[in-house]
């Protein structure tokens, strides 16, 4: 019998700061008096920004050191290590936000064996199996482990599929490979002979279901399986420690599947010379180390890495080619694909009618050996959005109205694929789906797809000169089976924006009784930096612009291309003058303000941000007040210095 022994103490993640202080102190506190557990931990809360430029023991010194309990941070660096902890209690949906790994590396870093929540999120879930760290929903064991009582490891993964189980017993994904995917068959399933309904989601993982010397290749929903990935993509945050993890498994040289089909991007950090978090920090000398270590690793492996910009008319460059998902969308993923990349907004591709997720870093390690990437088979949930779309509404109005759907709060799309469909669907293009498909990962989901169709077939040809022809079996079938259905009445959906603090804050515009003033206003990103995100900012700062209508001086506006493909197309079609004329700063490609990477992020507790980037959880894009909203919304606020719609602009200026 397996043992796990827990001999440390338990941390109680209240919602109450000095309930958390007195445990730092000393004091055992049991579940009754914990009180209030904190809810919708989030991964930017346990390892902030800050620290993500670790990325291997050195992690263990700060988790949780960006936990929010009533607007404090009480738990500092060396805390949790130093005191003996080896369990963490918390509520419901933890591990909320990114797919980094950083989290669960620096609990198990600090000492922590088991993570007990009411719910967890599916990517922190995985990466906590993929490095032996174990999870459970059972409160019941806190009372017992307190008592000194020996916890079962069987008893740990009873309630888990086959797959996450062996993982669980192995110690992790990259033990579990060494032993059992040394022969991996990448021999698809015989989709074509499967009268099953399925969901366009089913269909494509029966094409990509592969069996291992322990797994089978079925896509019955909840079992543990193993995909072919099409491609496989990892950025400058996390490359450094999957070599780490690869290297120190499998010595070197690594011998890595298909590295034609393996993607590198330098995109989060190519700004960091101008963010005061960094400066302040003394962590460029860090960045400089991350880049670095996933500079050689494509050098000696022969992948192929879209980094940094050289320079732009002989001046020094900043920024980089482009953010990881939006490059994906341009340049690389097909529909009926499988797309894995090491961040959450990997589903970006998902528009394009592929089935795109994110992973962590020992799944990406695992995948960059085999080719093959982990995953619970996932149901499907259909969004049946019925149109038309109101004129002034863009896809952001649209998913911060479905984040607020009382059914998506209560956490009923975490883990499905959100399957975006109905005849709203028809009226948006490939750009605007993308940013439904993108903030599935702030919706809780695994992914987002939508059916490709005409749109997608004209996107293909006019954005990459690809003659692509769709094929019958590319959608769902009349009967596929859903966990649910939520219908959306777009022509009922107003301009919306999320009150700080978590995407899921959504309110209409013209319900806000009072308008926040502001100091930055924010319009980039993965979600909001495509070219119909910069057709959107041009629409309002051209109207602008014609009425000598300037950006306030106690404002600061700051465009930021998502990729150059889109910096040269607002180029020709000479948006760039009329953005500078109304006092916008221009940026090139970067996460920047997003990942608190650069200008654009909030330097104060005091400022107040509007922002078109997809979440706002507490220090995500600095220490401010972050409201999310749609790219005319932010442009429009710009101008106004408090939160408007451009339709309110517009008769303010009749």
């Amino acid at each position: 019998m397996a043992i796990l022994t827990l001999a440390g103490r338990i941390l109680f993640l209240s919602a109450e700061p000095s309930l958390i202080e007195r445990q730092l102190a000393g004091e055992n506190l049991t579940l009754t008096t914990a009180g209030e557990l904190r809810d919708d931990v989030s991964t930017d809360e346990i390892t902030p920004m800050s620290v993500l430029t670790q990325y291997d023991e050195r992690l263990g010194r700060y988790p949780y050191v960006g936990l929010r309990a009533r607007e404090q941070c009480p738990i500092g660096v060396d805390d949790v290590k130093s005191n003996g902890f080896c369990v963490t209690v918390a509520g419901n949906r933890y591990g909320k936000g990114s797919s980094r790994e950083h989290s669960p590396v620096a609990e198990v870093n600090a000492g922590i064996r088991l993570v007990i929540a009411r719910s967890f999120e599916r990517i922190y879930r995985q990466n906590a199996d993929n490095l032996g760290l174990f999870t459970s929903t059972d409160f019941g064991l806190i009372e017992r482990i307190q008592r000194g009582e020996p916890i079962d490891i069987e008893e740990l993964v009873a309630s888990r599929d086959t797959l996450a189980a062996a993982i669980l017993r192995s110690g992790g994904l990259l033990r579990y490979g060494a032993t059992n995917m040394r022969h991996v068959a990448v021999t698809s399933l015989a989709a074509e002979a499967d009268t099953t309904p399925r969901t366009l989601a089913e269909k494509i993982l029966a094409r990509h279901a592969i069996r291992t010397e322990q797994t089978s290749a079925s896509i019955d929903p909840g079992n543990g399986a193993f995909a072919h990935a099409d491609w496989r993509f990892i950025h400058e945050y996390y490359t450094g420690m999957a070599t780490h993890m690869l290297h120190a498994t499998f010595g070197r040289p690594l011998h890595l599947f298909d590295p034609a089909s393996i993607l590198a991007f330098e995109d989060h950090l190519s700004y960091s010379h101008r963010s005061e978090l960094h400066i302040k920090n003394g962590l460029l000398p860090n960045v400089r180390e991350l880049s670095a270590a996933h500079r050689t690793f494509a050098d000696e492996y022969g992948v192929r890495n879209h980094g940094y910009l050289d320079s732009i008319d002989g001046k020094p460059a900043e920024g980089s080619e482009g953010i990881s998902h939006a490059m994906m969308a341009e340049l690389y993923a097909l529909p009926g694909q499988v797309v894995v990349g090491t961040d959450s907004h990997t589903p970006h591709s998902g528009a394009l009618g592929c089935l795109a997720f994110g992973v962590g870093t020992t799944d990406m390690a695992n995948a960059f050996m085999t080719g093959a990437v982990r995953l619970t088979v996932p149901q499907s949930l259909r969004i049946d959005m019925r149109g038309p779309v109101s004129a002034g509404v863009t896809a952001k109005d649209l998913v911060l109205h479905l984040l607020a759907n009382p059914k998506i709060r209560a956490g009923l799309g975490v883990g499905k694929v959100f399957e975006f469909a109905g005849s709203a669907i028809t009226q948006l293009t490939t750009d605007e789906r993308a940013t439904l498909t993108n903030m599935t990962a702030e919706l809780g989901g695994f992914s987002g797809i939508v059916a490709p169709d005409a749109e997608t077939v004209r996107f293909l040809k006019e954005r990459r000169g690809v003659e692509f022809t769709l094929e019958p079996w590319m959608q769902s079938d009349p009967g596929a089976v859903y966990a649910d259905t939520i219908v959306l009445d777009c022509t009922a959906i107003k301009p919306m924006v999320a009150l700080p603090g978590d995407p899921g804050n959504g309110v209409a515009i013209d319900e806000l009784q009072e308008r926040p003033a502001i100091d930055v206003a924010y319009g980039g990103s993965c979600t909001a930096g495509k070219r119909d995100d910069f057709d959107h900012y041009h629409a309002v700062l051209s109207w602008a612009a014609e009425r000598g209508l300037r950006v306030p001086d106690h404002v600061k506006l700051y465009l930021q291309f998502g990729t150059t493909d889109v910096r040269d197309y607002c180029v020709a079609r000479g948006y760039i003058e009329t953005f500078e004329r109304v006092g916008a700063e221009m940026l090139q490609p970067s996460c920047g303000a997003c990942a608190n990477c650069g200008p654009g992020s909030s330097t104060g507790a005091s400022q107040v941000t509007v922002s078109a980037i997809n979440r706002n959880f507490p220090g995500r894009s600095g220490p401010g007040q972050v409201w999310l909203a749609s790219p005319p919304t932010v442009a429009a606020s710009a101008l106004a210095g408090e939160i408007v719609s451009f339709d309110e602009l517009r008769q303010r200026h009749a």
